[in-house]
């Protein structure tokens, strides 16, 4: 199995959790997107990352590719065992998608004057979750699941694009932070461009 990934990117991140999260034998290709080699080019005619490769199969976007290892590789499962429940966290991750991954995109590549206006966007949608990360240990499961391999990312990278959490109001998102920051899923994903980003 390989994984072609951005270097610092949190869609690539993203999707690195969930293959730590269930212990998988990955091959990685850290790709510049500018740049990409030959044989991405050839397995996904859009060159987005993160791109999985399992044997014959070729998937990609974050959702798909979470989704797609949760089916195919299910311990540990990382969606709720019944149609409702994974509905819900469908729902969730849609919502993050929009909420938060559309901002980032903007402040990890976007015009200098978008930046403003994502940083804005960013916080907003984060504080708006905010209750959302007192209901349970793990984002809305008692359990690690696909929504803490989508929220811990964009967490991790706060500092990096600017986006300040105040010290009212945010108490249970940094408490939620730094439980994520030390899941091992979360530790052994890092790529060395990502380890320096909160210091």
């Amino acid at each position: 199995m390989t994984l072609y990934t951005g270097l610092d990117d949190a869609p690539s991140h993203r999707a690195r959790i969930v293959l730590a999260a269930k212990s998988l034998e990955i091959r990685i290709v850290r790709c510049d997107p500018s740049r990409p080699p030959e044989d991405l080019i050839d397995l996904n005619p859009f060159q987005s990352l993160p791109t999985l490769v399992d044997r014959d199969v070729v998937v990609y976007g974050p959702t798909v590719i979470c989704e797609y290892l949760d089916e195919r590789y299910p311990a540990p499962a990382l969606l709720p065992g019944d149609p409702g429940g994974r509905a819900q966290a469908r729902m969730t991750m849609g919502r993050m998608e929009q909420d938060w991954y559309g901002p980032a995109a903007e402040l990890d590549g976007g015009e200098r004057r978008d930046q403003s206006r994502a940083r804005r966007e960013l916080l907003e949608a984060m504080l708006a979750a905010e209750p959302l990360f007192r209901v349970k240990p793990w984002f809305l499961s008692d359990h690690f699941s696909l929504l803490d391999a989508a929220a811990a990312p964009i967490l991790w990278r706060l500092r990096r694009w600017q986006v300040e959490l105040p010290a009212a109001g945010a108490q249970a998102i940094e408490r939620y932070a730094q439980r994520a920051f030390a899941h091992p899923a979360f530790r052994s994903s890092l790529s060395p461009a990502e380890q320096g980003m909160r210091e």
